[in-house]
């Protein structure tokens, strides 16, 4: 069931942007009476799941979940019909229009996913507003992992700055430390006091390769206990409230390194030290096979906060939050295309598209993933490679600067040197997520 839920999500999300996209450079040719003779969501090889004919479009739905198109009368695109290239122009061709225009068909489809976006960050900052953890409340610092600990991150350490800039919301700190091409200059507040130290790129470089960025740092919670769940826990003298914060002499601030010691100590009686009413107690408490000592620990110490926005506040919150989301997805981009970064390891296709969305119904997350692939589909679309938007629109440009069109015959070859490279990324992307479940 959690697999068809991500499924049916990725699907609807998929279709809805695919519509959009066909649907700007639609309505802009309908702008220019430019003829449009097919409007097909996904591609329809052979035939077509269902389709229809209004006027000179035929509309319909393929069977390849690829994308989708528009055929466009007197173009050369997709369904590389050189026949009716042939022919004498007819004025309600592409062809026949000025550069102007066509420049304008073609971007019309990013242009509409960019729009989409803000659409959709607009509305989720009027519906739901934005949630945040403020870097001022984590009071007891963070708990790292291997990779973070060998970039000199400690437990309990708290973010200042990052390359001189301050720190607000806790969920920037990955962003900060991946999306760079150079050393990243860290300051943290250790027991008080600042210490400053700098992260080389190749460290940086390694983490991602080895995909310890998830957890690279989580919430540092101190063990106050929340419930008794075992007789030997209330034998033992714990009660609901305590902090625990030594064990054995053993300081510890941390409900992870506390439950760390607690392993190390299966089937043994430690001194466990808590904290009650500010008074320190020593209580020797048995501990399982299991390394627990028959408590759950308190977990909602931290609450996030909520920026709330007017209706008209949030529509410059969307706008704002759709752009900054194409600088960074740009600046990923740009690393994967740096081949010291090896960041083309990181490539995936469809598997990893599907795994973006939750294995059960969560709507903030569907329109947050949603207007984050109408994002990538629009940067992905206005790269200069023939066959996407931008290899298309990159041509027309070039007329409109040097007054001279490329000809036919020179669209139809780029034309199949983008379908070997789009294809060859498909291969590669789609391949790599096969690799990864067979590896990971």
């Amino acid at each position: 069931m959690e697999i068809l839920i991500k499924v049916l999500q990725f699907f609807m999300s998929l279709s809805l942007l695919v519509a959009i996209h066909e649907f700007g450079h639609f309505i802009m040719a309908r702008v220019f009476k430019i003829r449009v003779e097919k409007f097909y969501i996904f591609f329809d090889p052979w035939f077509s799941l269902f389709k229809w004919k209004r006027g000179d479009t035929e509309y319909g739905v393929g069977w390849l979940p690829l994308g989708g198109y528009v055929k466009i009368a007197g173009m050369i695109d997709e369904s590389m019909d050189l026949e009716q290239m042939q022919a004498p122009v007819q004025p309600y061709e592409f062809r026949a229009k000025p550069a102007w225009q066509r420049f304008m068909v073609m971007i019309a489809g990013v242009v509409m996913n960019i729009l989409m976006a803000m659409m959709i960050y607009t509305g989720i900052r009027y519906v739901y507003g934005e949630s945040y953890m403020a870097n001022e409340d984590v009071k007891w610092g963070y708990v790292f992992n291997e990779s973070a600990e060998r970039m000199g991150f400690r437990d309990g350490d708290k973010f200042v700055s990052i390359d001189g800039e301050a720190i607000d919301d806790i969920n920037e700190v990955r962003s900060k430390l991946l999306l760079t091409k150079e050393d990243r200059h860290v300051v943290v507040d250790r027991d008080g006091e600042q210490v400053a130290f700098t992260i080389p790129f190749e460290q940086l470089l390694e983490m991602r390769r080895n995909r310890e960025y998830e957890d690279l740092y989580l919430l540092r919670m101190p063990f106050f206990i929340d419930s008794l769940a075992s007789p030997s826990a209330i034998e033992s003298g714990l009660k609901v409230g305590d902090q625990v914060v030594a064990l054995n002499g053993e300081k510890a601030i941390g409900a992870q390194e506390i439950t760390e010691l607690l392993q190390q100590h299966k089937s043994d009686t430690v001194a466990l030290t808590v904290m009650r009413g500010g008074v320190a107690n020593e209580l020797n408490v048995p501990i399982n096979a299991e390394g627990k000592i028959g408590v759950m620990f308190k977990g909602d110490l931290f609450q996030p906060r909520t920026r709330t926005f007017t209706f008209f506040e949030a529509i410059p919150a969307g706008v704002g939050l759709a752009f900054d989301t194409v600088a960074e997805y740009w600046q990923q981009l740009k690393l994967i295309f740096q081949p010291k970064t090896k960041m083309y390891e990181e490539l995936g296709g469809f598997i990893a598209i599907g795994n973006i969305f939750p294995s059960e119904w969560d709507w903030l997350r569907f329109w947050t993933m949603t207007a984050f692939l109408s994002v990538i589909l629009a940067v992905m679309n206005i790269l200069p490679i023939p066959g996407l938007d931008g290899g298309h629109a990159l041509f027309t440009l070039w007329e409109m600067i040097t007054g001279r069109k490329p000809s036919d015959k020179f669209l139809e070859v780029m034309q199949y040197v983008g379908f070997a490279i789009l294809f060859a990324l498909l291969i590669y992307a789609n391949g790599n997520d096969i690799y990864r479940l067979f590896t990971k």
